[in-house]
């Protein structure tokens, strides 16, 4: 038996429309696109659109992937629970572990820019200062976890109003760019094809580096536990997110093309968004597109900070990782422990990354670092979803399609994408990456060997009535319940 707070996480506080917000919130649209444009570029030219389109089929796939087994299992370990019951627990772990290490480096990447477009907003010279941006990112990060540890609600309502402004103005600067319709260059339908592409080394780097711009959409998944209705909900609201994101980036990837040349994406780096919102609209533009990015980045680290510390809530219960963190605050019904230890570590990480250079060298290096644990832990969940509904695949095409050939595809395709990549990354970000995933072998190891419950886990199979019961046996009276009864699994 744990000890516990006696509380678990508060259910049914969120709805359709507000995880249809997270899920918007989690991919950042206005972020991804400044980060990592810069870094598309570089990897591929002009092909960034083709690269967003071909990654977008089967990250399809895994969306669907998610959305079917949160309704086999609500859990706010999400994947890693998903994977463990139906691969095996110790890929399971390392793909909770993933998440945790990915999210994790996303505070000090996803902090930076938000100093830098802060400071943008007083003097444009302050926003190159590393370390001035560091501190101001380090506090926009404070005020988010103490957001985040105010419980789901909260963090809702304050992505209402974040990523509402942020849509704004995205949608309003799409529709200058096509009355403008570009002075660089014309519009080219090879953009989206595979011309621009140098081989499928190039390919791949281009398709890591698009699964970051897509990346967080699974928050939905770990709010399950906090979601009315999950089984349905967490899965639609993903698709619609991931659905209005992707046709965001692509409509900005475009508009890179149309009005900044390559030097131009170089030179501006995590400032591209302001660089394009001059060339759309001199004078106010800039400014506009730099309040969008602030406003993207600042709601990203909120749904990354619930990502990882549901994630660590979860291991915690089921005691693979130090079972304080799978303690609930008693009034907020926030996992507190988790919350505290994710701060301290990634307060320590903003100390360090003031020495690894500016904040563009320190962005490259984590984008693609972080690609690769995301499609470590995408692929198994993918492959897990055909795996617990393989027994009812053949039962229509509908489910084979929807439950069976694009999960598998898109779990195929991230695994692709993850080795073929290797030879194309540089040595610091496969050191982040696969150092970072390695360095998981050491609490899976120990906890397995004390014993832990979940690696000893009830098999996920969709034939099998739903069990609301615990999975990985007694956790004593924090434990999680599903608040539903006992029903067979169905489809979208």
């Amino acid at each position: 038996m744990r000890s516990s707070s006696g509380r678990g996480l508060r259910p049914g506080v969120l709805g359709t429309f507000d995880t249809v917000v997270m899920a918007v919130a989690g991919s950042a649209p206005a972020y991804s696109i400044a980060a990592t444009t810069a870094v598309l570029v570089a990897t591929v030219g002009l092909a960034g659109p083709a690269a967003l389109l071909y990654c977008a089929i089967p990250m399809f796939g895994i969306v669907l992937a998610f959305g079917r087994l949160g309704r086999l299992d609500v859990n706010a370990g999400a994947g890693y629970s998903w994977v463990g019951r139906t691969l095996h627990p110790f890929l399971g772990f390392l793909s909770g572990w993933a998440l945790v290490v990915s999210t994790t480096i996303f505070m000090v990447a996803g902090s930076l820019p938000a100093g830098a477009m802060t400071l943008a907003l007083i003097d444009e010279d302050l926003a190159d200062d590393t370390a001035l941006a560091t501190v101001v990112g380090a506090a926009w990060f404070v005020a988010m976890l103490l957001v985040v540890l105010g419980g789901a609600r909260l963090t809702v309502r304050a992505q209402l109003l974040l990523s509402g402004v942020e849509l704004g103005i995205l949608l309003l600067f799409i529709a200058a760019a096509v009355v403008n319709r570009g002075s660089r260059v014309a519009f080219d339908w090879s953009w989206f094809g595979f011309s621009h592409f140098e081989g499928t080394g190039g390919f791949a780097s281009g398709a890591l580096v698009a699964a970051f711009y897509f990346w967080g959409w699974d928050v939905t998944s770990n709010l399950s536990e906090e979601t009315r209705d999950s089984r349905r909900t967490a899965g639609l609201a993903a698709l619609i997110g991931v659905g209005i994101v992707f046709v965001l980036f692509e409509a900005f990837t475009v508009a890179v093309n149309l009005f900044l040349s390559a030097e131009e994406v170089r030179a501006s780096g995590a400032q591209v968004l302001g660089a394009l919102g001059e060339a759309v609209w001199p004078g106010v533009g800039g400014r506009l597109l730099v309040v969008a990015v602030l406003l993207s980045t600042v709601a990203t680290l909120e749904t990354t900070l619930i990502q990882v510390t549901r994630s660590l809530f979860a291991m915690g219960r089921d005691r693979t990782m130090p079972p304080v963190l799978g303690r609930a605050h008693r009034r907020w019904h926030t996992p507190w422990a988790a919350v505290a230890v994710v701060g301290a570590v990634a307060l320590t990480m903003f100390a360090a990354s003031a020495a690894l250079g500016s904040i563009g060298d320190v962005l490259a290096a984590a984008v693609a670092a972080m690609g690769l644990q995301i499609a470590f832990y995408y692929s198994l969940a993918g492959i897990a979803a055909v795996v617990a509904y393989r027994r009812t695949l053949l039962g229509s095409v509908r489910d084979f399609v929807l439950g069976g050939v694009w999960p598998l595809f898109g779990a195929l395709f991230m695994l692709w994408i993850f080795f073929e990549s290797l030879g194309e990354l540089s040595g610091a970000s496969i050191a982040i990456g696969l150092g970072g995933l390695a360095a998981g072998i050491v609490p899976m190891v120990h906890y397995w060997r004390k014993g832990s419950s979940y690696y000893r886990p009830a098999p996920l199979d969709a034939t099998r009535p739903i069990d609301t019961d615990d999975h990985y046996g007694d956790r004593g009276p924090g434990s999680r319940t599903d608040y539903a009864d006992k029903a067979f699994a169905t489809d979208y």
